[in-house]
């Protein structure tokens, strides 16, 4: 047995975090065993009910999670999602607020076509998160924006090397560059293509 030559060496002993362990490590054990019991339940699922795999993958690979639906119920119970100006006071912050300005339009594919100057300052249609970011087939490079109202928005033919996934964005501000002298806009609301004449300013 451990003799102490004063109290305050014994109490501080005493204070040593054991119990601190021991409440982290069963922690540790319960959420291990959780998500050992989910990852099982998962793998039964889908092994039972072939559609299961199906419907996961859908949901996870093929639908977008919906935002703007995230964004309603918050507001209904709680107020604004994103009170960004309550938030932050940036006096510094460029303005760009711009409009979207374009020479011609053309139907093209599931949207149009819009004629600008090369690396024409894209500006954002509405608010919303940034969604997608990569190549779309017969669109190329394609930043998607799920605005609050529902609609994302494909905005293609731009650069995408200075906005993240999920960034927030606000009506007006700048998007991206146009990578030439084209861009394409896709009006799209849960799965199903919308006439980009209702939406394009």
């Amino acid at each position: 047995m451990e003799e102490y030559k004063s109290v305050n060496k014994y109490l501080k002993k005493k204070k040593e975090p054991v119990g601190i362990r021991r409440s982290f490590f069963l922690s540790f054990l319960n959420k291990t065993l959780i998500s050992g019991l989910l990852l099982i339940s998962t793998l039964c699922m889908i092994k039972m009910y072939p559609d299961t795999k199906d419907l996961i993958e859908k949901r996870v690979y093929q639908d977008n999670i919906s935002f703007a639906k995230i964004n309603e119920l918050y507001q209904k119970y709680f107020g604004d999602i994103f009170p960004m100006d309550t938030i932050f006071e940036d006096k510094t912050r460029m303005v760009f607020q711009e409009q979207l300005v374009y020479q011609d339009e053309e139907a093209y594919r599931d949207g149009v076509k819009l004629k600008v100057e090369k690396g024409y300052l894209v500006p954002v249609l509405d608010s919303g998160i940034v969604v997608f970011i990569g190549d779309k087939d017969g669109y190329g490079p394609t930043v998607i924006v799920q605005q609050v109202n529902g609609i994302d928005v494909w905005y293609s033919g731009v650069d995408h090397s200075s906005i993240q996934l999920y960034d927030y964005v606000e009506k007006g501000d700048l998007l991206e560059e146009s990578l030439g002298e084209e861009i394409t806009l896709v009006y799209q609301k849960a799965g199903e293509f919308l006439d980009y004449r209702k939406y394009l300013p």
